[in-house]
Parts: structure tokens; C-alpha cells; sequence
């Protein structure tokens, strides 16, 4: 079976988070479209990560711009992919 090509794009999404009424809202600072909301700090970040991916493909899709800054764009085989990213955990 032939392996497909993965095109995989990284971007910075630079976001501010802050407590309100127990949550954790993370907003992205580059993009109104873009925040969401957690339990926790993790949650937070995870959610804000889904939601800008999603947002990145509806925007691909649409023909809009992307308002953040793509950092490297890489060709990867489907069936063999390293990737690094950050994992950010509160401590308290």
C-alpha cells in the first residue's frame, strides 16, 4: 500500500487567558474569531487549539485569509509523522 503525503502547516497562535467565574477563557489575540473556554488552564488550551483548527479549515474552505502567522509549512508520509509541540501544565 502506497503512503500519501501529508502537507502540514504550523502556526503561531498567541492567546491571553484569564479566570472568570471558575473558567479559564483563552482568547487569541490575532483573531476575534478565535477563544474558548475551560475548567482549567488544560482544557482551556486544548479547546482554543481545536477551535482555531477548525477555524483555520472553514477559512481555507471559504477563501479567507488565515489572521495568523504561518511559522513552516512541511510534507510529511502518512505513515510516519514527528511532530513537536508544546504541552503547557499548571502546576497548583
Amino acid at each position: 500500500m502506497k503512503s500519501k503525503t501529508l502537507t502540514i502547516a504550523e502556526y503561531e497562535l498567541p492567546i491571553t487567558i484569564h479566570e472568570e467565574d471558575g473558567a479559564f477563557i483563552a482568547v487569541c489575540t490575532k483573531w476575534k474569531d478565535c477563544y474558548a473556554q475551560g475548567d482549567s488552564l488544560e482544557e482551556a488550551i486544548n479547546e482554543i487549539a481545536y477551535v482555531a483548527s477548525s477555524l483555520i479549515e472553514l477559512y481555507k474552505e471559504e477563501g479567507l485569509k488565515v489572521p495568523l502567522k504561518l511559522k513552516n509549512t512541511s510534507k510529511k508520509p502518512s505513515s510516519n509523522i514527528t511532530l513537536t509541540f508544546p504541552l503547557v501544565v499548571s502546576t497548583n
